[in-house]
């Protein structure tokens, strides 16, 4: 007695976007939905995270929720589905977890209150001036 044999068809994963179509798709979401202040923050040799942060604010809780979804709705057209989305019964400050990409929506005094892009971006910017802590010119 023979059996026929059961073949299962199965499909290799596609591989994730890279980086800059995921931060184009970002870009796309954040302003077809109008987000405010949008900064693109490059962390790469900062952390191993991610490589980038897309920090944007909303007008208000529901414009907040409304943008992140935006977001995973684009990363899904990329067949890109999110790490995770924390926040979104608040809504004052979401997180949509990209792999590569982090990004965060949030209400402006949340922004303000944590300063995200003060806390990426420290000692990425030359000095004003050569002068030392005693004010003393080292020209």
């Amino acid at each position: 007695m023979t059996s026929s044999a059961h073949v299962i068809k199965t499909r290799l994963p596609n591989p994730p976007p890279s980086a800059d179509v995921l931060l184009k798709s970002v870009h796309a979401a954040v302003g077809e939905l109008k987000a405010k202040d949008v900064v693109e923050i490059d962390v790469r040799g900062k952390t191993s995270v991610c490589d980038y942060m897309v920090i944007a604010s909303g007008t208000s809780t529901r414009h907040v929720k409304s943008i992140a979804d935006e977001v995973v709705r684009n990363a899904k057209q990329l067949d890109c589905q999110p790490l995770g989305v924390e926040g979104e019964r608040e809504a004052e400050w979401v997180l949509v977890d990209l792999g590569d990409v982090v990004v965060h929506v949030m209400l402006p005094r949340v922004r303000e209150f944590y300063a995200l892009e003060r806390l990426w971006t420290v000692g990425d910017q030359p000095p004003d001036d050569l002068s030392d802590a005693t004010g003393e010119d080292r020209g």
